[in-house]
């Protein structure tokens, strides 16, 4: 893996899956979506959840989130397969949080992947949710403040 353009990729296509993770806590819906192609398709089979198409996904994210008291996701790197302006790959996830209901839920899950080279950068093509481990034990531990909500974003001085 010498190609500079492979290893460029291949850190693009990360920082994409991180920035998806980030859309999510954020509750930045337009951000999230803005991570899919136009034609892209995200499933959860588990839930019995499929959107497709920006407008779907997040409005059907929105919707989701709505649910949650609190939710907290972590990507970790997984692997990609680079195929010119097209690749596919996995990653790893960490989930916990509360549902408005009061119930808990702490998983451990991948998404595998399309991804596509767009004008805008690499987009996902395809997002599909496959549920490892699943436990719905109380959390012991309660949302903390925001940091959002008393630190401005590095580099934002208008606060």
């Amino acid at each position: 893996m010498n190609d500079l353009r492979a290893i460029a990729d291949r850190i693009e296509i990360e920082a994409l899956r991180g920035e998806f993770s980030d859309a999510a806590m954020m509750s930045d819906y337009d951000r999230f979506a803005s991570l899919f192609t136009d034609d892209a398709v995200y499933r959860i089979p588990d839930a019995d959840i499929e959107q497709t198409g920006r407008e779907e996904i997040r409005a059907g994210t929105e919707r989701l989130a709505s649910e949650w008291e609190y939710f907290v996701q972590t990507t970790h790197p997984g692997a990609i397969q680079l195929d010119g302006d097209t690749a596919s790959g996995r990653a790893y996830i960490c989930e916990l949080g509360r549902l408005r209901d009061g119930s808990s839920v702490f998983n451990y899950a991948l998404f595998h992947d399309r991804y596509r080279r767009t004008p805008d950068g690499w987009k996902f093509t395809e997002r599909v949710y496959e549920v490892r481990y699943f436990d719905t034990s109380p959390l012991a531990g309660s949302p903390q403040v925001a940091w959002a909500a008393t630190h401005p974003p590095a580099g934002d001085e208008s606060s």
